[in-house]
């Protein structure tokens, strides 16, 4: 399923949805211009490789946030970016600007460690911002499970487009999270989808997103 837009109308621009989009665009705009070596150098320096980051934890701490703007590729990004300003901009509204910007970090850090964790051994970088919007979706499934999601559903050769509501539009995304990371074990040392980051992010965002809220917030 992929979402095309929700039924919630922001009261107040989202600075820190259009910085962050911007940041993930230009950081992938810079990839591109790389050479191939000059390329790898900046995937590995900057992207969380775990063996790295449990060996020399002081020196590589900060890949927990900067790994967050690299991506692999056009789809990589642009699928992340689509979830992201389509789920971010209620919840930034919601929290505010300053608790946003800081939510969003503490849950892409949490799921970024997450990931690094199952697979400690690991010498392949884990990049991309999945983690961190798997938080986001799991605050919004909090803040909002009554929302809709005009969402394009393909069956088989047909596609269909239908509102579905929020909770059940990202239970089943969660569900798929858990279900795959439960039966690939050690998938960032084999490369491809950091499924435990997802599900993480996603628990770590629905836990904190009371708090973050606070008494004085309205859920809907």
């Amino acid at each position: 399923m992929i979402p095309l837009r929700d039924n919630i109308s922001s009261k107040h621009v989202s600075w820190f949805l259009w910085l962050i989009l911007l940041a993930n665009f230009y950081v992938f705009w810079l990839e591109i211009h790389f050479n191939p070596k000059q390329l790898e150098a900046f995937i590995l320096h900057w992207g969380v490789t775990p063996a790295l980051l449990f060996k020399f934890p002081l020196q590589k701490y900060f890949t927990l946030v900067t790994a967050m703007f690299i991506h692999g590729g056009w789809i990589h990004l642009l699928g992340n970016m689509l979830f992201f300003y389509i789920f971010a901009d209620s919840v930034e509204d919601q929290l505010g600007h300053f608790k946003f910007f800081i939510f969003y970090f503490t849950v892409g850090v949490i799921a970024n460690f997450i990931q690094a964790y199952t697979s400690p051994h690991s010498v392949l970088p884990l990049i991309g911002a999945s983690g961190a919007i798997a938080g986001i979706l799991g605050a919004y499934f909090f803040y909002f499970p009554h929302s809709r999601i005009t969402t394009l559903i393909p069956l088989g050769f047909f596609i269909t487009i239908r509102e579905v509501p929020a909770f059940f539009f990202l239970g089943c995304w969660f569900l798929l999270q858990m279900f795959n990371g439960s039966h690939v074990a050690g998938q960032s040392s084999n490369g491809g989808v950091a499924w435990w980051a997802h599900a993480s992010g996603f628990i770590a965002g629905l836990l904190l997103a009371p708090l973050f809220a606070g008494r004085k917030g309205t859920y809907n």
